[in-house]
């Protein structure tokens, strides 16, 4: 073990691991929207994520941005940013969709066990990996350099900190708020508290349960299509597997917060990513993954529901 490392660069170790926890609890709010409401684990969300992060880079090469190009000026920066988060959030929410109406839904109207939707939510999530992986040859896909890494961006705590890493932090703060705000404010998100508190009485209050059901599945997809662009611009490359590591940290991070609660998949984002990034730092590199399900076991040894544990029908206007 060495402590020493980690006291010696503390800040990066922060700001890195509050990078990645940003991009984990994205996803995670798919895993927590989809549970809170149906109370099934989505096992092929990960492949939403990577359906987006790979539209995004795509959506890039048809305006002429290669995996060696680098942009440059700020709106050129911002206009490319929005675009692929706009492609990246339409691909992972049309793929969302189609897992619902495909695997889910004719599952739902037969009234089919829980172990039917797990094992079709295990195949879907294979065959769309594998329809990617053959599409790719299996080679990793390169990203263009929208924002520079290595641009800094300010220094905190003899830390320097990127525009990159503001990038993501910031983006992932953003959009899980304005989830937050919808869910609890808005109409949709009266409508998706209450099927996922009763289903069979709000469908006698009038409202359409399959219609809300996919209205979850569209916005966990845009939250993952976003995490997907945010992914390319931080790492640089994308092979069609990725999806299936980050896809179980970021269950893990709704499972660490609440599963079924949108607050705790930002708790649990944040936090897995930060004991991640600080394992690496005391026990080296290779031990980053073991050490973070071994948290998740022994927190929920002592805290089944999670950190927050709140269901998503019962939280509050």
């Amino acid at each position: 073990m060495n402590f020493n490392a980690l006291f010696s660069d503390f800040g990066g170790y922060t700001i890195t691991g509050l990078t990645v926890g940003a991009i984990y609890a994205l996803v995670a709010l798919g895993y927590t929207l989809v549970y809170g409401v149906l109370r099934l684990i989505n096992f092929a969300h990960s492949e939403v994520f990577i359906a987006g992060a790979f539209a995004a880079i795509w959506g890039w090469a048809a305006l002429g941005l290669g995996r060696d190009s680098v942009v440059t000026g700020f709106g050129s920066i911002l206009l490319y940013l929005l675009v692929g988060a706009l492609i990246a959030a339409a691909a992972s929410a049309a793929t969302a969709t189609v897992v619902e109406r495909v695997a889910y839904r004719p599952l739902r109207k037969r009234n089919a066990p829980p172990l039917a939707f797990l094992i079709t939510a295990i195949g879907a999530s294979i065959a769309i990996a594998e329809a990617f992986g053959i599409y790719t040859r299996r080679l990793p896909v390169g990203a263009p350099t929208i924002v520079r890494p290595d641009l800094v961006l300010f220094e905190a705590f003899g830390t320097e900190v990127t525009l990159v890493q503001v990038l993501v932090i910031v983006s992932a703060l953003a959009m899980m708020v304005a989830l937050d705000l919808f869910i609890n404010r808005s109409r949709i998100g009266r409508g998706i508290r209450a099927v996922a508190q009763d289903q069979n009485t709000a469908a006698l209050m009038g409202i359409n349960k399959d219609r809300i059901i996919l209205v979850v599945f569209i916005i966990g997809g845009v939250m993952a299509g976003v995490a997907g662009m945010l992914y390319d611009i931080r790492i640089g490359t994308l092979t069609y597997s990725v999806g299936f590591l980050l896809g179980l940290k970021a269950f893990t991070a709704a499972v660490l917060g609440g599963i079924g609660n949108l607050r705790g998949a930002l708790v649990g984002g944040l936090l897995l990513g930060l004991v991640e990034n600080y394992a690496s730092a005391v026990f080296g590199a290779n031990w980053k993954d073991l050490v973070a399900f071994v948290v998740l076991v022994v927190l929920l040894m002592f805290r089944p529901t999670g950190l927050l544990g709140e269901s998503l029908g019962r939280a509050r206007a």
